[in-house]
């Protein structure tokens, strides 16, 4: 069987025989795979003119309601990917991290929508000003790239590697073209051939190619982005690939590296922390057979507790079947295929310059359920490096199986160093229960490391563990580790954004940006905004109310009620050597008063006030001063009917500008309120 690339529209079947694919577990041919004879400039074009204007079209919520469906679509679909998952040498709780985790990528990514506006582009941060009068300001959008992201994808997980990365994409705006390693590519297609079939996602906003992909970045542009995980060697060519260069293509690279794992001093065998250790070591050596980019490849223990730590992982390790992952009992499968086994033993033979096995083999292994001659089985080894500072192997060549190496030190500031030593890894973890270790520990060691687990009993029940990257944090690290970012929630969305500062008028700038930005035209409208439905109300417009002279009495009464006897309301006798004239009015009396001021008590539209943001009591308010209200729509943001008989509303931010007799501010703030929409099937 001969596998297909989804480009242009079409299922293609690449030209000539391809290479072989394997099923890792029985040794037998699965499929072949190749992309001879397509165009990858084409492929790339139709991204660009196809998929690319269709999802910018849509508003992040509307690409964030399609990937919610995309992902209940898939996971209805879910068993189905397990029985040609385990052909990769997975168990079923390594396919559940690799399927069921990507489709949670989905997800995560469909309920980030709630934190992009539902607009096509995104404003950033505030506006900046750049006059003296306040006539000319500036402040910065987002709007999605015209290009393509090309996703270059490692053997190890077929299903999450894209899902993961697609998710940030597409909720962006940008279309992508995925091409998985090609060894396990044969359950990327399975996945790619469903996600087509849902007819969710537009036509060109993902395309796939099974095989090699040799030339592709020869057609990339300023526009696309190029995200790549695998060997550090091979992204550091693809990164320095001339097209790259010339056009300054983003390149994001999320490299193999060298995590650490440490034993905190406190972490003494009897302890709870000293048992997750042991507990959450063998799962990261055992889990996928090791071949995690986040495995733990350096064991680091109190020097003290190294012969302990040596004994207990031994006694774990034992308990370790291996063999064919659909018999019951396995509980570790076999290695992607004979090539990647091969690897992983000469790497084996390179860290025994510098260490020793102290647990496993190289030589064949007993199986359960399989031929260990016909798959791609290996123990796990469990190396020992007693001088970590001299033989230097240990920081620099890494197994991609499941090898790990021990490793002693003294202090943790020895233990910092060491981590170090690896020149930047994807995650770090340290087992403690002490505060002044943990402390010490992250806050040096953190320049090296792109994510640091902190373990100890009161977080073990909930904790993803050391080898898990999260949706909503960055995925990535320094140095060796690639310099890259993936996930992080709002953070990898803006990778496939770009930035562009706009400067003008406050009034053109509310016009782009549809936030009103102080300063700007308010316009006065014939009906209370209180009575206006939210498709009719326009952001800028503005309210006007009466005025009000405040009273000794107010304030008075004020901290009667609220029970604020703040010696600044309350006694003159007590206000020398501060900054107020007299009695000075509560803050929050001055916004009490001014939502009496603006409220209309009829009812209307809008539902209820659910918050504050933003307040600021610029200018002491005293007996004698007369405030008036100015209520401006700032922003207008949707929501969606979480039934059919839900009420169809938004939200609406009003800006609340008190300000006294001299025309200056005395408060601002902003008030969310829900307002019922005239549209009720939306």
């Amino acid at each position: 069987m001969k596998l297909d690339n989804y480009v242009l529209g079409k299922w293609i079947s690449g030209d000539g025989n391809g290479q072989a694919l394997y099923n890792s577990v029985s040794g037998k041919q699965i499929a072949t795979a190749t992309t001879s004879g397509l165009d990858f400039g084409d492929i790339l074009q139709y991204g660009r003119k196809q998929g690319g204007p269709a999802l910018r079209k849509m508003t992040f919520h509307e690409r964030g309601r399609m990937l919610k469906a995309l992902a209940l679509y898939l996971h209805s679909k879910k068993e189905e990917f397990y029985p040609l998952s385990y052909a990769t040498g997975a168990t079923r709780v390594d396919s559940w991290i690799d399927i069921e985790g990507g489709i949670g990528n989905l997800f995560a990514y469909a309920s980030l929508r709630k934190q992009f506006p539902n607009e096509t582009y995104y404003v950033d941060g505030e506006a900046a000003s750049l006059s003296k009068g306040g006539s000319f300001i500036g402040h910065h959008i987002m709007v999605p790239k015209e290009g393509i992201a090309v996703h270059i994808n490692a053997y190890n997980f077929p299903i999450w590697g894209m899902l993961e990365k697609i998710a940030v994409n597409i909720l962006a705006g940008v279309p992508a073209l995925v091409k998985p390693a090609t060894v396990t590519s044969f359950l990327t297609e399975k996945m790619v051939k469903e996600i087509i079939a849902s007819n969710i996602l537009p036509e060109g906003s993902l395309q796939l190619i099974c095989g090699s992909a040799r030339g592709v970045l020869d057609h990339v542009t300023s526009q696309d982005v190029v995200t790549f995980t695998g060997s550090a060697s091979t992204g550091m060519a693809l990164k320095a690939h001339d097209r790259v260069i010339k056009e300054a293509v983003p390149f994001n690279m999320e490299a193999d590296s060298l995590n650490s794992s440490v034993l905190g001093l406190d972490a003494k065998p009897g302890t709870s922390e000293f048992d997750l250790f042991i507990k959450e070591v063998t799962k990261e050596i055992t889990v996928k057979c090791g071949q995690k980019c986040t495995a733990i490849r350096r064991i680091l223990v109190p020097e003290n507790l190294l012969e302990d730590v040596q004994i207990a992982l031994g006694k774990r390790l034992e308990k370790t079947v291996i063999g064919n992952p659909e018999t019951e009992g396995v509980r570790m499968g076999a290695l992607a295929g004979k090539s990647q086994l091969e690897d992983v033993k000469v790497k084996i033979q390179e860290l025994l310059k510098a260490s020793e096995i102290v647990y496993g083999t190289l030589d064949l292994v007993n199986v359960k359920g399989a031929d260990a001659n016909k798959g791609s089985f290996m123990s796990p080894v469990l190396l020992r490096n007693d001088d970590p500072f001299n033989k230097t192997e240990t920081h620099t060549v890494e197994a991609f199986g499941p090898v790990s190496t021990l490793i002693p030190y003294s202090t943790t500031e020895e233990a910092v160093e060491i981590t170090k030593m690896g020149k930047g890894s994807l995650c770090c973890s340290i087992v403690t229960n002490d505060k002044k270790i943990a402390r010490d520990f992250v806050l040096n060691a953190a320049t090296h490391h792109g994510r640091i687990l902190v373990l100890n009993e009161e977080c073990a029940k909930e904790s993803t563990g050391h080898g898990s990257p999260m949706p909503m944090l960055v995925h990535g690290g320094p140095g060796r580790a690639g310099g890259g970012e993936e996930m992080g929630g709002k953070r990898g969305v803006m990778h496939y954004l770009q930035r562009t500062a706009v400067q003008g008028s406050p009034t053109m700038m509310t016009a782009v940006t549809n936030v009103f930005q102080y300063g700007a035209e308010q316009p006065e409208p014939v009906k209370h905004p209180f009575q206006k439905h939210f498709e009719e109300l326009n952001v800028g417009e503005t309210y006007i109310t009466h005025k009000h002279t405040v009273t000794d009495a107010d304030i008075v009464n004020f901290a009667n009620v609220s029970g604020d006897n703040f010696y600044a309301h309350v006694d003159a006798t007590s206000l020398d050597g501060t900054i107020f004239e007299g009695k000075v009015a509560h803050g929050y009396y001055i916004l009490s008063k001014a939502a009496g001021m603006f409220v209309d008590p009829r009812k209307g539209p809008v539902l209820l006030n659910y918050g504050l943001d933003e307040a600021r009591f610029t200018k002491p308010v005293y007996p004698g001063m007369t405030i008036g209200v100015k209520l401006t729509v700032k922003e207008k943001v949707d929501q969606e009917k979480r039934s059919e008989d839900d009420i169809a509303k938004g939200i609406v931010k009003f800006m609340v500008d008190v300000y006294d007799e001299t025309g200056e501010t005395v408060a601002l703030a902003t008030i969310l309120t829900m307002v019922k929409k005239i549209d009720q099937s939306s």
